[in-house]
């Protein structure tokens, strides 16, 4: 069945090319692991779980396969799919930043794993900080669909309310990716209250957003 949207032949090169080398670094991960592989970080960066060699080295690339494929085909269910070509280029991006998220967390577990003393506690908030500083920046030009973007029953039952909706939760978005970024570097006290705060604040700000303009139009 054709895809509702058009690959960008560019973009779905380098997707897969990170997903091929995440796969061809899972064998020399499995070749050089110790025996046990920490796998879970507190929000503290401190290791609290641990994992079998095999599990360390394959789950995650497989993981990040499945997501590939799921992002890829999911439109072909969604009852909006004639929507995904006016965004086509927007989606490619998206799906190619979500495949190298996951495959950069990958590679900074395992090369912990190695040994080397890469400080996960401050990459992983800085690398989902700069996702949603260009989840932000894609943001205005998704048009409306039932899998991707802020998906509010006020946002789905109106053109003009979803699109004025993206218009400022993109802002939204990349003002909590730039806390993210600072959040590593705050004292530990202040980093998790912040971090749940922002999300908190990120949910109310879009929810509450699309319900305000729907009730004015109202």
């Amino acid at each position: 069945m054709k895809l509702p949207y058009t690959i960008h032949p560019t973009l779905e090169a380098l997707t897969l090319l990170v997903l091929a080398a995440a796969t061809g670094a899972a064998f020399y991960f499995y070749a050089n692991f110790p025996p046990e592989v920490a796998t879970h970080w507190n929000f503290a960066g401190e290791a609290d779980g641990f994992s079998s060699r095999g599990f360390a080295a394959f789950f995650f690339p497989a993981l990040v396969w499945g997501i590939y494929l799921l992002i890829t085909f999911l439109p072909l269910i969604d009852p909006k799919r004639d929507r995904y070509k006016d965004f086509s280029g927007a989606y490619n991006t998206m799906r190619l930043l979500l495949v190298a998220l996951f495959v950069v967390l990958y590679m900074v577990v395992s090369l912990n794993g190695l040994g080397y003393n890469i400080p996960v506690g401050t990459v992983v908030p800085i690398l989902i900080g700069l996702l949603f500083i260009a989840l932000g920046a894609l943001m205005p030009r998704i048009k409306r669909n039932w899998f991707f973007g802020i998906r509010t029953p006020w946002t789905l039952s109106s053109e003009t309310v979803w699109t004025e909706t993206h218009r400022v939760g993109a802002a939204f978005f990349m003002l909590a990716g730039v806390a993210f970024i600072i959040i590593p570097f705050l004292p530990a006290p202040l980093a998790l209250p912040l971090f749940v705060a922002v999300l908190v604040l990120l949910l109310i700000n879009t929810v509450g957003y699309s319900w305000w303009v729907w009730k004015k139009l109202k």
